[in-house]
């Protein structure tokens, strides 16, 4: 089946009836045999009352007992359906009514007993939406009658895999990992089936790391067939008639900046001077939308992937060629299209005004970090002296010195108002990497960073050079514009969310901080706002134990997320409205909200009505607030709406897809790198402490381990919650957070990436004031 079957719920609404050729339309089911699995899930679908059909059309059956929601278990078989809406409860689902579904997976699930004050509801599966595992990372065993049996490495997915197909031998292949397709799911009484796609290794070791991580996340290694001769369609230039309707911007001095190695620049800047002589700066992003036509074969290769995966030196591409490297790459000396947002500043740094624009831009000047560094310290000559490039490497820039001075200077005052406003940054300073760990260190160097805020939710500053910070603050700014210019339109949208973080984690966090003798307060003691977390950063500054706050301010952050409805950006301090708009060759989200503007460019309505006097500019900010009609025609704003149906849940967990599959490959090369290093022995910073050991970073290596109180062996220890640490009754050594101590490695299991060290030395000695945890329970080794 060429759907899935939340990808059919979607196209239903309002309890609107809905045909089935228009199904066939919305899911591209073009081909015969896919228009006959349309027609079985929706008989399907009738038979168990979740649609109901009338006339030949079907609508849904709303039930106020059935919810969706996407299951998380555990290596025990417990099982929660964990809803998408902040603060719903968590449906507890019970082994024997998961009715084949598993970890990961969406589902609709019927509540059978309501919740309490300390229990969950209860609920069963009624309906598998989206399968999340369409392959699974395996070991093979020996079944029965010569069949053999794929078991998985993940211990939540608790079942076996019949093997059906195979190229190899497998009976020379017992306890190999292999990666197995899911061919058939569960059904009824039958276990689910799959084909053997690859033999990785003789265990997870043996296998490459780089296989195991595209194996266990299930990433496309290429593009089918589809998409390359959609793509061979494209055309390799801009042609005449694709600049018609265009802001013609090629006249303007048009930098690019990004780093030595990137593959791939879809962003520019210029600055000019205004006839009434303020700047104007205008920040320009490829049209990818121009090419990538919705619910096309790239488009749809685009949505499923979501987002551009940067595994190392790989990297998987959310487009095909030529998109990301020819036709909306911003090189120098060729005509390219772009959406581009012009903004005017007054003598502080403060926005007048804006528009965005449709436009066609020729880049004059691609400059790496490095060389604008060059250039912004030239006046230095000592400096300039000791800096990668020479002067010789920037003179042919010379031409674009005074323009870079300028948007340095800019980006300086937009920083400054970003900050005023409550905006804050984390401090997480690079480590420098000893020379046994040259190979790690190369591999850990950020390949890839977003121009904005990226995945985080705020901004990092360990590596932000002047350089870099010309383009994240003028980034930042393009997306807040367009944010709020969707909004004012009042057209459909898709916002970036990052909500406040939960009051009690905030004071938590401060009890942990003042215990470290630093005085956090919040500004009002009812709420929290990022500027308390602007104070917060600032007296961590002052501290010695810096990375672990920071760490523990972390730990408050509640995930930034994507959704149809504008609300507030905590870690930006915006309390509008805040879009991902930067970064369409790499983010669907980027590319949708370009797909918004165009439908704004191409049929949005710029009066109420063809014999009104009253008209606006729907491109630029002075219509904001002037607007009383509906923007779109109906269809366009309902096939709009349909569009970001179902997205931003979508592309939310493709972000942290890629999140998680990216921190997999860099634990995989952490734990080979210390298996190697088994017995010896590192400095490191305690960042954790629980009731069953302490958790140490190696400051040298980026690498976190766990020192188990049982190997705590010289005196009996007790954990003390609420000072976080763990103190010995007689010898009173005690291990608290930020302490910094010695360990030996003990052990590496490479595939689940846990590292054991044992305490060779450092901690701190108990004091008497240390004794009393004002009644906060304890636990001791004796307890555990």
């Amino acid at each position: 089946m060429e759907f899935s079957i939340a990808s059919l719920l979607a196209n239903f609404s309002d309890d609107k009836l809905v045909t089935v050729k228009t199904l066939e339309k919305k899911l591209n089911c073009t081909a015969e045999p896919c228009a006959q699995d349309l027609q079985i899930a929706l008989d399907a679908l009738e038979r168990i009352d979740i649609l109901q059909k009338s006339r030949g059309k079907y609508r849904r059956v709303q039930e106020e007992d059935v919810i969706e929601g996407k299951l998380r278990c555990s290596s025990k078989g417990f099982c929660f359906a964990i809803q998408d809406e902040e603060g719903a409860d968590d449906i507890y689902v019970r082994e024997s009514q998961l009715n084949t579904a598993w970890n990961g997976d969406r589902v609709l699930v019927k509540v059978t007993k309501d919740g309490s004050r300390r229990r969950s509801p209860e609920g069963e599966v009624k309906l598998i939406l989206e399968r999340a595992n369409a392959s699974v990372l395996s070991k093979v065993k020996a079944g029965e009658a010569d069949q053999f049996k794929a078991v998985p490495l993940d211990d939540r997915l608790l079942f076996d895999v019949d093997i059906t197909e195979s190229e190899a031998d497998l009976a020379d292949a017992i306890n190999h990992l292999i990666h197995v397709e899911i061919t058939r799911y569960p059904l009824a009484q039958n276990p689910p089936q799959g084909r053997v796609a690859r033999i990785l290794g003789s265990d997870a070791e043996d296998a490459a790391d780089i296989d195991i991580v595209y194996c266990k996340h299930d990433l496309p290694r290429n593009f089918s067939e589809e998409v390359f001769i959609a793509a061979r369609g494209l055309p390799n230039r801009v042609r005449k008639s694709d600049s018609k309707g265009r802001l013609d911007l090629r006249s303007q001095t048009i930098i690019t900046i990004d780093g030595s190695d990137a593959k791939v620049i879809d962003d520019a800047l210029s600055l000019e001077i205004t006839d009434a002589g303020y700047r104007r700066l205008s920040v320009h992003i490829a049209d990818v939308s121009f090419y990538v036509q919705p619910n096309q074969p790239i488009d749809r290769e685009a949505r499923r992937r979501g987002t551009a995966v940067y595994l190392g030196d790989d990297v998987v591409s959310m487009l095909p060629p030529p998109l990301p490297n020819a036709l909306c790459a911003l090189v120098p000396g060729k005509d390219r299209l772009a959406v581009s947002v012009l903004v005017t500043f007054d003598d502080d740094g403060e926005v007048l005004e804006y528009e965005i624009q449709p436009s066609v831009i020729q880049v004059d000047h691609q400059l790496d970090y490095e060389q604008v560094q060059s250039i912004l310290g030239r006046e230095d000559d000592e400096a300039l002296a000791e800096r990668e490039p020479t002067s010789e490497d920037i003179e042919p820039f010379e031409s674009a010195y005074d323009l870079i001075d300028s948007l340095f200077q800019l980006s300086q005052e937009v920083q400054q108002r970003r900050h005023e406003r409550g905006s804050f940054e984390l401090n997480l300073p690079e480590h420098v990497f000893p020379p046994e760990a040259e190979e790690l260190a190369e591999y850990l160097s950020p390949k890839f960073q977003y121009d904005d805020e990226g995945a985080l939710g705020a901004m990092v500053v360990s590596s932000q050079l002047p350089a870099r910070i010309i383009v994240t603050e003028f980034m930042l700014l393009a997306n807040h514009l367009v944010a709020k210019h969707i909004q004012a339109l009042g057209i459909p949208g898709l916002y970036r969310i990052h909500r406040t973080p939960d009051p009690a984690d905030v004071q938590e966090l401060m009890k942990l901080a003042n215990n470290m003798d630093l005085n956090l307060q919040l500004e009002n003691e009812d709420e929290v706002h990022s500027r308390d977390y602007r104070n917060f950063t600032e007296q961590f500054a002052a501290s010695k134990a810096e990375k672990v706050l920071t760490y523990l301010l972390l730990a408050t952050f509640k995930p930034a997320v994507y959704s149809a409805q504008p609300g507030p950006h905590f870690g930006l301090a915006i309390a509008d409205a805040y879009t991902h708009f930067a970064s369409p060759v790499r983010r669907y989200p980027d590319l949708l909200v370009h797909r918004l503007l165009h439908a704004v460019f191409e049929h949005g309505r710029d009066r109420r009505s063809s014999r009104s006097k009253d008209q606006v500019n729907l491109r630029h900010s002075s219509c904001h607030g002037n607007i009383n009609w509906s923007v779109l025609p109906p269809a366009v704003q309902q096939e709009m709406e349909e569009q970001l149906s179902r997205v931003p849940i979508k592309m939310t967990e493709r972000e942290r897809l890629a999140q998680d599959a990216e921190s997999d490959l860099e634990g995989l090369k952490k734990a080979a790198f210390m298996q190697a290093h088994t017995g010896e022995v590192f400095h490191g910073l305690i960042t954790g402490v629980q009731s069953y050991g302490f958790f140490v970073e190696l400051e040298e290596l980026l690498v976190e381990g766990l020192v188990h109180v049982s190997s705590l062996k010289d005196d009996w220890y007790e954990y003390r919650s609420r000072q976080q640490k763990l103190v010995g009754r007689k010898n009173r050594q005690q291990y608290r957070l930020g302490d910094r101590v010695e360990v030996q490695v003990k052990s590496v299991d490479y595939y689940r990436q846990q590292i054991d060290l044992v305490a060779v030395g450092g901690g701190s000695e108990a004091t008497d004031d240390d004794d009393d945890d004002n009644g906060n329970e304890d636990f001791s080794q004796e307890e555990e």
